[in-house]
């Protein structure tokens, strides 16, 4: 199973650490304190990782999305990955910001704009699905069809959820929490008390 593999190959190059003890927690940038950190920008090092990975966005948005006709990734993260997948479907290219420039052109989306296109953005991960939501709306704005948002890894926190579903924007992603910890319990790399503290802070935000 490719959410599986995705896992095993995170782990391997250690883009997901995992940290049980509270006081050594991470520090989203949203503030969020958090037993696991998930930097899936060490993958642009690791050319067959990379491909895997793009090959499951491949596959995904053809399954998913088979009407697209760009491929927008969200900077910074999202950007080496949509370029990736843009080459291998032989489409164009975009990406947007979190919020437009201050200086230049102060634009917000980069490439060609063309209002009506059916396009599908790409993520690294999605967290509370706050940046991923405000890059759909911006493109929404500037007159494209969000088919949906496609990411490598979800914390399957309800919060996103319900901020995709507010905004009417579907959702996807390669692999996701759920599947990081049955596969770290496999490994040994956890036991059953450090998996219910990590079930127990998702499930509490």
């Amino acid at each position: 199973m490719l959410d599986r593999e995705i896992i095993n190959s995170l782990l391997e190059i250690k883009a997901v650490e995992l940290r049980v003890d509270k006081e050594s927690w991470f520090t989203w940038t949203s503030g969020i304190k958090s037993p696991i950190y998930c930097d899936n920008r060490l993958i642009m090092s690791y050319p067959k990782i990379r491909k895997q990975v793009a090959e499951g966005f491949v596959k995904k948005i053809k399954e998913l999305y088979p009407g697209v006709e760009y491929i927008v990734g969200t900077a910074t993260a999202g950007i080496p990955h949509a370029a990736w997948i843009s080459d291998i479907m032989s489409l164009p290219m975009l990406y947007v910001r979190s919020s437009a420039k201050e200086h230049g052109k102060t634009n917000q989306i980069e490439g060609k704009i063309e209002k009506g296109k059916k396009v599908v953005v790409i993520e690294d991960l999605i967290s509370t699905g706050k940046s991923s939501v405000i890059a759909a709306q911006a493109l929404q704005e500037a007159g494209f069809e969000v088919l949906g948002v496609v990411a490598i890894f979800s914390y399957n926190l309800e919060k996103a959820k319900q901020k995709f579903n507010e905004a009417g924007v579907p959702f996807s992603t390669l692999t996701n929490y759920d599947v990081l910890l049955e596969l770290a319990k496999e490994q040994g790399l956890i036991g059953e008390k450090e998996n219910e503290v990590l079930l127990q802070w998702r499930n509490t935000l």
